[in-house]
């Protein structure tokens, strides 16, 4: 017998023994039968996985071939063997091996009908794309065989993501009608969901299935039903443009003004995506072309979002509202105006629409076009008789909106047509301030060459100087300069724009005003130079700047303070040595007789009290009362302080004038450290008497009455500190001491604590009857010690102590601010005269911050609902400014579909994409993202304008809380960072902050809050509240809803399955014999 056969037969018989005799005794581990057949082949085929396993321990080959191409695994899989194959692949058998036929182990257990080995082949990387010579694949084998659940594992499993469509989702997206009938039969529901809610049918309708949708339709599936946020299948396919499936859909039944959870019938969804003959098919079919979604939008609003005008044209043959409003009373020519279509504005204006229609707070389509910079669409509303000078609730005029956002030639234009150039809103700026204030050099340059008074006057007397200093704009200063504007013109309290710049250290405007003769000697109400500003602020530039231009270094503001003495009390130590190198007094006095050493001894500022010392400051001066720095060093425990001062001959036992010296202060507050160093380290006596006649023990034992003979204990002891009485006990004090009232220490027995009295008790030799004779005389009240009863600078002697308080951080927090965010999230109505007198804002918010939030407001809303619009055809880009692009905006409808506005850019079928691309996105693998969207190119992307808002010094705040600023300056609310509406990003921002610590400049003399406000006005322009809109109206969006799904190249069955001849069976895998 040939012991090569023999070895054959007992591995197919899976007798392992004679198996490892046979190798043993040295046959081949790969010998082979004359068809290629060898032992792991046979083994395999019966499922032998103990001789599997160990002629794979002894490196059998796992991809070896029979004569037909076939391996190990393409046999066991064929064979149904699941434990086999697992071992095969274990070993890195090749999992999308062909045979000769182009055969595939998924081709052979698909064909076979074996569940478990296709989902573990398909789980280890195998693909079903691979099609035999023939061109079938393991799908179209599936089907021929009536294989359901491999028919729907496979189709299932038609994507590379990790969640998955159901089998009958796919085959309506490939309007596989045969799969489809398939899938039916074994599973009766057609309305069965995906996890993203939508039923087959929605996948149908989107695609343009329609033979699937007939089949669905057929098996009962409804054509009503409402996926996530209540889309239906009608939604989709009006969406798409799928006329056939539209007329399928009506004519078994399908509500045709059915709404999703905000409103959108189908007609919007046809209107807003120009589908022309599914709108004319809606209205043929009793559509209401009245119904509006939550925010109001009409079906006439969504065909104009998309410069649809045939479709608009088509809607106001039938009787549409020319004139409709959405809730915040925007009009199709308001939406028109903000995208720049010329066409539908036209088709609107031809049509008599009202072309000074006002939205919320007042914009008319020419502020939204003005803001927007669409000059085409404001030519055409000028020819059409719009009014120039319409103004807003806060009296904003379309100038004041192109000023501010820098539109030069909508600038031009609108004072050709007779715009005032210094019109005022209410709270009395012009287009010169805005415009300064939003940085816009070349818009600002227009005003004035067109007549622009370079010193109007808005709130407080600010003129566009002021706002230009505060900004650090030297370009803009310059111009203004140039042009005629005062430099010493002052606003409330006397401020000038030296004062400012000094205050925000531009050192560059405060050498232009200085250039043009700005003075340095002018005061605030207050008595503060701009020297005063410098200092407090800590800006050593612009202090050089004033101080080399003749600045008095020792210039007396209110009470006497000079430049030095607010360095030391804010510890501007770089101040500080500017001044002092500017020859600046050291020992100068205010008016309470206070050095900068007083003050910085007791802020306890060491390395600015160093630089006073070494400067020629003495450490002995006095104020009025007497008090040297140490006292004020001894009284706050500055330890370290009162070491320097007395290092550098501060008097250790100096008396003030009523003889309080360091050491009663230090006992006085308990600032036992301060005391180690008086009188361990520099001798200081430790029982010096004041005048009243008390030492520091009487002032340690907190109250002493001296002129009735109190000792220390007797204080200790009647005011309860059992501590004080056990130190003074064990230092030796007699308890047995009477006072002038022949009270012993201990005498009142119901006037000290039980457990003091038991250890006075104890100690005490001279007994009397106290205990029987309760002493009834009122006890002796004790006074006080003299103390320190002055401050260091009081509180009118800074630089706006008067002023109000600082509300850097309870603005955001406020209940009403969290009313008004609710207010803008929930798309309600926000009465923009109630904002504009919110408590929220102080009294110093300008009508321009005002105005920032209503035009952020109206814009925002718009722009929330208008998908994404690009430039029209019509618009002349020459006309845009440099670095301007239109604006991308996120629409509740159309959320990420930035491409399908354009009418010039026609409508596409859904595409598929090719293999490995990526759909709108990385996120290929979402189980709702079937749909797939036509490639176009986008739109540009337009950067909007914002003034950032910001308050004063966070450093400075933080030092010194409680001081408000100074007159004409006010503190800055704090700008709540959450705001619901966006906020858009400035053209350029003039000299951004250099330091981390400080906030961004105001770009105003106003609070943060009103410059916050008068961004958010202007941004507002043209809003519409939908912000809920588009978390529903997104999912029949491409982008999140079915475009993320990448079809395999190769999905489709081979051609004569495709065509029909499927009475041609595939080719069947040949049996191992």
């Amino acid at each position: 017998v040939d012991p090569n056969q023999n070895f054959l037969r007992v591995a197919r018989a899976g007798n392992l023994a004679k198996v490892l005799d046979h190798l043993n005794s040295g046959t081949k581990i790969d010998t082979c039968n004359a068809n290629g057949l060898n032992a792991l082949h046979l083994a395999s085929k019966e499922g032998h996985t103990a001789v599997v396993r160990e002629l794979l321990m002894r490196n059998a080959d796992p991809d070896a071939c029979t004569k037909k191409g076939n391996t190990a695994l393409h046999i066991a899989c064929l064979a149904g063997q699941l434990e086999v194959v697992k071992l095969l692949i274990e070993k890195d058998a090749k999992v999308n091996c062909q045979s000769q036929n182009g055969f595939t182990p998924l081709y052979m257990a698909s064909q076979e009908n074996h569940v478990d080995v296709v989902k573990f082949l398909l789980a280890s990387g195998a693909s079903q794309t691979l099609a035999t010579t023939d061109g079938f694949t393991p799908l179209a084998v599936a089907l021929q065989q009536g294989h359901e659940k491999v028919v729907a594992i496979l189709l299932e499993n038609d994507s590379r993501g990790r969640s998955r469509m159901p089998a009958l989702h796919v085959a309506a997206k490939k309007d596989d009608v045969r799969s489809a009938t398939l899938l039916l039969t074994s599973d009766s529901n057609p309305n069965h969901q995906a996890g993203s809610g939508f039923t087959a049918l929605h996948i149908a309708a989107h695609y343009g299935s329609l033979g699937v949708a007939a089949l669905l339709i057929e098996k009962g599936a409804d054509v009503n039903f409402q996926a996530r946020n209540n889309i239906t299948p009608l939604h989709v396919a009006a969406k798409w443009g799928m006329l056939p499936v539209v007329q399928k859909l009506l004519e078994h039944g399908a509500e045709v003004d059915c709404k999703t959870r905000d409103g959108l019938t189908p007609l919007h969804c046809a209107s807003r995506s120009g589908q022309y003959a599914v709108v004319d098919q809606l209205l043929g079919s009793n559509a209401s072309f009245g119904l509006k979604s939550r925010s109001g939008l009409s079906p006439l609003h969504m065909a104009t979002q998309g410069d649809h005008v045939d479709c608009a044209r088509l809607l106001l043959t039938r009787g549409a509202n020319l004139d409709d409003t959405t809730i915040d009373l925007l009009t199709p020519l308001h939406v028109a105006a903000h995208c720049g279509y010329t066409r539908v504005a036209k088709l609107l204006l031809d049509h008599r629409c009202m072309v000074n229609a006002r939205a919320l707070n007042g914009f008319t389509p020419l502020h939204i076009a003005c803001k927007k910079n669409r000059i085409r669409v404001i030519e055409l509303l000028l020819q059409f008789g719009c009014a120039v000078e319409a103004a807003t609730e806060s009296g904003l005029t379309p100038l004041h909106v192109a000023a501010f956002m820098g539109h030069n030639s909508v600038a031009l234009l609108l004072l050709q047509h007779g715009a005032n150039v210094n019109s005022l809103t209410v709270r009395t700026e012009t287009p010169l301030h805005l415009s300064v204030r939003s940085g816009q050099l070349e818009a600002s340059r227009a005003l004035l060459r067109c007549g622009a008074q370079p010193d109007a006057r808005a709130k407080d007397n600010q003129t566009p100087l002021h706002v230009a200093s505060r900004l650090g704009n030297a370009e803009i200063v310059a111009l203004l300069l140039q042009s005629g504007a005062s430099p010493d013109a002052t606003c409330k309290d006397n401020y000038t724009a030296l004062h400012v710049a000094a205050r925000e250290g531009h050192e560059e405007v405060a050498t232009l005003l200085l250039d043009h003769k700005a003075s340095l000697q002018l005061t605030t109400k207050k008595g503060a130079t701009p020297l005063h500003n410098a200092a407090k602020y800590d800006k050593a530039g612009v202090a050089k700047v004033l101080l080399s231009r003749g600045a008095d270094p020792n210039a007396r503001g209110r009470n006497g303070l000079t430049p030095l003495h607010l360095a030391a009390h804010y510890n501007r130590t770089a101040v500080t040595a500017t001044l002092l190198e500017a020859k600046a007094n050291p020992n100068c006095v205010a008016s309470n007789g206070y050095t900068p050493l007083h003050i910085a001894s007791r802020k306890n500022h060491l390395d600015l009290a160093g630089q006073l010392l070494s400067a020629g400051a003495n450490p002995r001066a006095e104020s009025k009362s007497g008090f040297a720095p140490l006292h004020l060093a001894a009284q706050e425990g500055r330890a370290e302080m009162c070491a320097l001062l007395c290092s550098r001959g501060a008097g250790v036992d100096q008396a003030s004038h009523n003889g309080i010296t360091p050491l009663h202060l230090a006992a006085q507050e308990d600032r036992v450290p301060a005391a180690e160093v008086l009188v361990v380290q520099h001798g200081g006596q430790v029982d010096p008497h004041t005048k009243a006649g008390y030492t520091p023990l009487h002032t340690a034992s907190f109250f002493g009455q001296a002129a009735m003979q109190f000792t220390p204990l007797h204080v200790a002891a009647q005011q309860g500190h059992l501590q004080v009485v056990s130190l003074l006990l064990e230092a030796g004090a007699d308890p047995n001491l009477r006072n002038s009232q022949s009270s012993q220490a201990n005498c009142k027995r119901t006037s000290i604590p039980s457990n003091i009295f038991e250890l006075l008790r104890r100690v005490t030799t001279i007994i009397e009857n106290w205990e029987e004779e309760i002493i009834l005389e009122e006890t002796i009240e004790i006074s006080k010690p003299d103390t320190v009863a002055e401050h260091v600078m009081s509180e009118s002697d800074d630089e706006a102590a008067t002023m109000p308080r600082p509300r850097l951080k309870d603005w955001a927090s406020r209940p009403e601010h969290q009313q008004l965010d609710s207010v803008l999230e929930d798309g309600s109505r926000l009465n923009a005269t109630t904002l504009m007198r919110s408590d929220s804002y102080n009294e110093w918010s300008s009508s321009a911050d005002y105005l920032k939030d209503e035009m952020q407001y109206t814009t925002g809303r718009l722009e929330s609902v208008i998908e994404a619009t690009g430039p029209s055809q019509q618009e002349d880009e020459s006309m845009q400014p440099a670095g301007s692009t239109e604006l991308l905006l996120t629409s509740p409808f159309y959320a990420s579909t930035v491409s399908n506005l354009a009418l010039q850019q026609p409508q596409q079928q859904p595409t598929i994409p090719e293999e490995g691309s990526a759909v709108d996105g990385e996120d290929n693998d979402d189980e709702d993202d079937v749909f797939v969207t036509q490639p176009q190119q986008a739109p540009p992307v337009d950067k909007q304008l914002v003034v950032e808002a910001a308050g004063l010094d966070a450093k400075f705040e933080a030092e010194a809380a409680g001081q408000a600023e100074e007159d004409g300056i006010p503190v800055a609310d704090e700008v709540p960072t959450n705001q619901s509406v966006p906020k858009l990003q400035p053209p350029s921002t003039p000299n951004p902050p250099k330091d981390k610590d400080q906030l961004e400049p105001v770009p105003f003399i106003g609070d943060a809050a009103s410059v916050d406000e008068t961004t958010n006005d202007i941004e507002k322009i043209g809003t519409l509240s939908s912000q809920k809109e588009s978390a529903v109206m997104e999912q029949i969006e491409p982008s999140s809803y079915m475009s993320q799904y990448k079809e395999p190249e190769t999905l489709t069955p081979p051609e004569n399955y495709i065509t029909g001849r499927d009475n041609v069976p595939p080719q069947r895998v040949p049996v191992v014999s």
